[in-house]
């Protein structure tokens, strides 16, 4: 930098002059060297992350650059850091400094990276269903799975259990007894990236056939008799009523009407029990009480003797 002139001397004769004018050089400096901040890396569909630059000059504009190619606008600097807000894209950020006043150009230092974390496999849910009240439940599964990957089961908004981690096949979450809506969150334990799975499922309790008890005309009766009128105290419709020997059925099943039914008269001796199924769920429940039958044997049968004619007024 400075102010240059210049002097001529002829060779020959030794005549010199000084060549008229000057001429000026001025270094313009370079825009400060800071640091580009931010980077990192992000769950796929996410917001992505900023990139951002430690400090800034005023009269100095930044364009933030993703390789070779400018990303977005050129942000003018405040004297303070800056951010170039959220980077969506994959690649390797720097930032070129460029003075708006003398078009001096310099390279920030250091550059950062974003890379873009893999959300984990979609599997479906599967399972679920009825279960009839009383019962184990039904179990929920996952159709498929990946190692490195924990599947938490949701009811609603709740986490159901623990966590089951990913074998590379299909999982189950066991039985399930509460009834509500079931899905399943899946989370890769390295990059903490969630992903709902495919699907829902439902659990529902089925309630059982009303309990009603059974009565009985008698509790015996005369063998060669007409038997025993066994009756149950009420049911419902879409029910069907069993009778039960011990474990032996006992005649034709009975179809609920609402009201209280007949079974008829039993003639066999025994223990009985009613066992009611619901026609479309299949629940099974076994009705209050049981009644007993036995058979009264009848006298021993003898001979009549003796008879025959007297003479009138004799002793007969």
């Amino acid at each position: 930098a400075g102010t240059y002139t210049v002097s001529a001397v002829n060779t020959t004769t030794g005549c010199a002059a000084n060549m008229s004018g000057n001429a000026n050089i001025v270094v313009n400096n370079l825009p400060m060297a800071y640091t580009v901040t931010g980077g990192g890396s992000y769950c796929q569909g996410g917001a992505g992350v900023v990139v951002g630059l430690s400090n800034t000059e005023t009269g100095v504009s930044y364009q933030l650059y993703n390789g070779s190619v400018a990303d977005g606008a050129a942000i003018a600097g405040t004297g303070s850091s800056i951010s170039f807000g959220f980077r969506t894209a994959a690649g390797t950020y720097s930032v070129l400094a460029t003075n708006t006043s003398t078009t001096c150009q310099a390279a920030m230092a250091g550059t950062t990276t974003i890379a873009i974390n893999p959300l984990p496999a979609i599997y479906t849910v599967t399972g679920g269903g009825n279960y009839c009240a009383g019962g184990t439940g039904r179990a929920i599964s996952l159709a498929g799975s990946q190692t490195g990957i924990s599947y938490t089961l949701y009811r609603g908004a709740t986490a159901v259990g623990t966590a089951v981690e990913g074998t590379g096949s299909g999982i189950t979450f066991g039985l399930q007894t509460v009834p509500g809506t079931y899905s399943v969150v899946a989370t890769n334990n390295v990059t903490g990236c969630v992903r709902n799975m495919a699907g829902t499922t439902q659990i529902a309790i089925d309630a059982l056939p009303a309990d009603q008890t059974i009565t009985s005309s008698a509790s015996s009766y005369c063998a060669g008799g007409n038997g025993v009128m066994l009756t149950l105290g009420g049911s419902q419709s879409g029910i069907t009523y069993t009778l039960m020997n011990g474990t032996a059925t006992s005649g034709s099943s009975v179809p609920g009407t609402g009201t209280a039914i007949s079974f008829g008269n039993r003639t066999e001796a025994g223990t009985y029990t009613v066992r009611a199924v619901n026609n479309t769920t299949g629940c099974v429940a076994n009705m209050t009480g049981a009644a007993t039958i036995s058979i009264n044997p009848l006298p021993a049968p003898y001979s009549v003797t003796g008879g025959g004619a007297f003479c009138n007024g004799g002793s007969g």
